[in-house]
């Protein structure tokens, strides 16, 4: 039987493949890159295949632009590989899988607010009879 030396196994021993988001770009400027890791490696370390990638700064049309490849998605979906919540959230959100239940919550939340806002901004109506312009 052959063994195989702990270096080897050091970085793999335990764990398993999570897709998460790998930060990149520089200060003020992020850009993260969608992979495929060991869910012991550091966040930006080594990963084992680039899956996408997410610029989160809206561009000239207020839009934020992310590239998938749905293919090896599904492959490693079906090898068994975890998602981490923002992967989740993401891919929720282009369609792939079913929205994350905090997306739906964040979004009823956000128009609550907003409706609030709203009406404290009305000046308030006055309905009293006998205010209205009859001469």
């Amino acid at each position: 039987m052959v063994q195989l030396g702990s270096r080897l196994l050091k970085g793999y021993h335990g764990g398993h493949v999570v897709i998460r988001f790998a930060l990149g770009g520089c200060t003020n400027r992020p850009f993260f890159r969608i992979v495929a890791a060991h869910s012991r490696r550091a966040r930006d370390g080594k990963y084992l295949e680039q899956l996408g990638c997410l610029d989160p700064l809206p561009n000239a049309h207020g839009e934020r632009v992310a590239g998938l490849n749905l293919e090896r998605l599904r492959h490693w979906l079906g090898c068994g590989a975890q998602l981490s919540r923002p992967a989740e959230k993401l891919l929720g959100l282009a369609g792939f899988l079913p929205l994350h239940p905090m997306t739906v919550t964040g979004a009823e939340r956000l128009r609550r607010r907003r409706r609030r806002a709203q009406e404290a901004d009305e000046p308030p109506v006055d309905c009293s009879p006998g205010t209205g312009d009859v001469p």
